[in-house]
């Protein structure tokens, strides 16, 4: 049985619409998760805005995957809350419920079925629990379509419609991994590394792909590429030793000098 943060019962998970009248859609409260000893996250607080980007950076080991894996359900913290909106305990469901109820998420490497088209991808994204068989030979209505154009438009690969998937490019694989996230209307976007491996153009593309999610969905973009967190970010949380080390705009950021000391280095000046 699904329960909210007060032990009453939800269900029907993915028609549970968070409350986000505190502006709020994702709190993070005093999670910490340990390995044979070692913290990989210690105390964290982290609070997304409904509709906003955050981009989140900080070293390797510095806690971002284990958050992003908690918030999905992949891990259980040690202690801490997790909360979708304000009566949704994540830590209450399975990493499939939290998908139904609206988080999605997208590792850095694209899991695209290459064999089939780009639109059948994104169609099988539409399917839920039915199938993929069912999916295929079942005969799609005018509403599941019109999505899927929609989608298509989107992500920039309408011309790409029924190529095989194997066929796109690096770029044109992230875009529509991304796609077949939006087929699941999720509230929650959580996308690790999209830009790794891509050429300059596919860069930029990506960058007003995911500005264009904004409103309609929270978007948290995990990012190494300081140039491309600085052409998308308006705010940024820095995570340093499992725990928040500091939160601002861009500027903020690279003028903090624990930041600098800890993380950005000589890469603030550039």
């Amino acid at each position: 049985m699904i329960v909210d943060k007060t032990g009453s019962p939800l269900t029907a998970t993915e028609n549970i619409k968070p409350d986000t009248r505190h502006g709020v859609i994702l709190y993070a409260e005093n999670v910490s998760v340990s390995f044979d000893g070692f913290k990989a996250l210690n105390d964290l607080n982290l609070y997304i805005n409904d509709g906003e980007l955050r981009c989140l950076i900080g070293a390797n080991g510095a806690g971002k995957t284990t958050l992003m894996d908690v918030i999905t359900g992949k891990i259980r913290p040690d202690t801490g809350k997790v909360n979708f909106g304000q009566q949704i305990d994540l830590l209450q469901l399975d990493e499939s419920e939290i998908a139904r109820a609206g988080i999605g998420r997208k590792f850095q490497k694209p899991t695209v079925f290459e064999a089939l088209t780009v639109f059948e991808n994104i169609e099988l994204s539409l399917a839920g629990d039915k199938g993929i068989m069912t999916s295929l030979f079942n005969k799609l209505s005018g509403e599941d379509n019109d999505r899927i154009g929609e989608i298509l438009e989107t992500i920039g690969l309408l011309e790409e419609a029924y190529y095989p998937a194997g066929r796109l490019s690096h770029g044109q694989k992230q875009w529509l991994e991304i796609g077949m996230l939006l087929a699941a209307k999720p509230r929650v976007l959580l996308v690790d590394e999209p830009v790794a491996g891509m050429t300059g153009q596919e860069t930029e593309r990506t960058a007003e792909l995911l500005t264009s999610l904004v409103g309609e969905h929270s978007v948290v973009v995990v990012e190494h590429d300081m140039a491309f967190v600085r052409s998308i970010a308006k705010k940024v949380t820095v995570l340093h030793q499992g725990s928040v080390l500091a939160e601002g705009t861009m500027n903020e950021i690279q003028s903090n000098p624990e930041v600098i000391r800890v993380y950005l280095g000589e890469d603030v000046a550039s």
